[in-house]
């Protein structure tokens, strides 16, 4: 029996605290809308007072509030066209009213303006047209030496034997943007040696190479003395 009556009390403490919140979130929002209605009320009265002062502007400037002419002239155009003749009003009615070309005469001036504008547009649209088309070709380059002919020039200014790591380090500076490896260059000097075109001398366990000497003309022929008479 003692514990339905704790049951009861925790499900009494429940609903309190539920309702204890439900008043909190309602209070809130009571003073959540009293603030806007307050804010509002203060808006409205602030344009029943613009309101208001408009109005009497208006009034003393002496405007009928619509298209912003005087009252007075306003009732003076109605009176006389309510004292105009039936007769005017009547051939007023009658007479067609005279419409207006769509479209209005250009001058010749203007007209040929407007061709000459044309014409030259059209050109110019042709042109670029035209440019557009043709494929541009590209300037021909100059063939770069081959690493046989850099060593051979190479060699050709120097007084002295010079060995292939000596010739590879001075064409990699003279030629940076080149990539120029030792190996190779060792590898086409020797065949240069072996085309003549490149000599070779040994000092102990080095070798040096150097620009191959010149070869010489064979000499001319010995042309017979002419028989004397």
């Amino acid at each position: 029996m003692s514990e339905v009556p704790a049951n009861a009390a925790g499900v009494q403490g429940q609903y309190a605290a539920q309702v204890a919140a439900d008043l909190e979130a309602n209070r809130k929002e009571q003073e959540r809308i009293s603030a806007e209605v307050t804010a509002l009320t203060e808006q409205l009265q602030v344009l029943e007072s613009d309101h208001a002062l408009l109005v009497s502007m208006q009034q003393a400037l002496g405007t009928n509030g619509t298209g912003g002419a005087p009252a007075g002239a306003a009732k003076k155009e109605t009176s006389r066209a309510k004292a105009a003749p039936k007769s005017q009003r009547a051939k007023k009615a009658s007479t067609p009213r005279k419409k207006k070309s769509a479209t209005p005469a250009t001058p010749p001036a203007k007209a040929a303006g407007k061709s000459a504008i044309k014409s030259t547009a059209t050109a110019t649209a042709t042109k670029s047209a035209a440019a557009k088309a043709t494929p541009k070709v590209p300037a021909a380059r100059t063939p770069e030496p081959t690493l046989g002919e850099l060593i051979r020039d190479h060699l050709a200014g120097q007084s002295e034997p010079r060995s292939s790591a000596e010739i590879a380090s001075a064409l990699a500076d003279a030629h940076p943007e080149r990539t120029i490896k030792t190996t190779v260059v060792r590898t086409t000097v020797e065949k240069l040696v072996a085309k003549s075109q490149v000599q070779r001398t040994r000092q102990g366990s080095s070798v040096f190479y150097s620009a191959a000497a010149p070869a010489e003309k064979p000499a001319a022929p010995a042309q017979p003395e002419p028989a004397a008479s």
